[in-house]
């Protein structure tokens, strides 16, 4: 790459980096993992650089990739989740935790539970914005697997939630 391409790009990065970095984390629940897939993300762009043609189109794409190393990260065996005999004690809450805070931690517990793929639906329908068309071109699949996995992932996060689902409706 050219010094032109390399200043755009660590432009691009710099204004967009904590948005991704934020979208990893709903996607996969841990911050340190997070990072790792942003990055991912970042290296995949920054290897095809210069044959991206549509600059306006580079938010998908990255938002394509991410999801993809979500996906693919959570099929590996070393990152399956492994039992163990006793739980580590809970932290306790105090009640000084505000309540955007708690309605997050509700939420994000309970996305952890969600298949992957559903929990990307869920990410990129509710939480980034996207509507079916768009989900279901980052997913790369069609409007009826989005509103199917739609469908079942709420399924799912509602059954995860259980009663913590009263935390997520407003107080009204």
């Amino acid at each position: 790459m050219d010094q032109r391409d390399e200043q755009e790009f660590a432009e691009y990065f710099a204004a967009r980096r904590e948005a991704v970095r934020r979208t990893a984390f709903l996607l996969c629940g841990d911050w340190h993992r997070a990072d790792d897939l942003a990055q991912t993300a970042f290296v995949a762009l920054h290897r095809r650089w210069r044959k991206v043609r549509d600059k306006q189109a580079l938010d998908a794409y990255v938002r394509r990739t991410l999801v993809r190393a979500v996906i693919d990260e959570s099929r590996r065996p070393w990152r399956r989740e492994r039992f163990v005999d006793s739980v580590p004690d809970a932290p306790a809450h105090d009640g000084e935790v505000g309540d955007a805070v708690a309605t997050r931690e509700t939420l994000v517990a309970g996305l952890k539970r969600v298949p992957p793929r559903q929990r990307a639906v869920l990410v990129l329908r509710f939480l980034e914005g996207l509507d079916v068309s768009a989900a279901a071109e980052v997913l790369g699949c069609s409007e009826g697997t989005v509103k199917s996995q739609t469908s079942r992932g709420l399924e799912a996060l509602r059954e995860a939630l259980g009663d913590a689902i009263d935390d997520l409706r407003p107080a009204s």
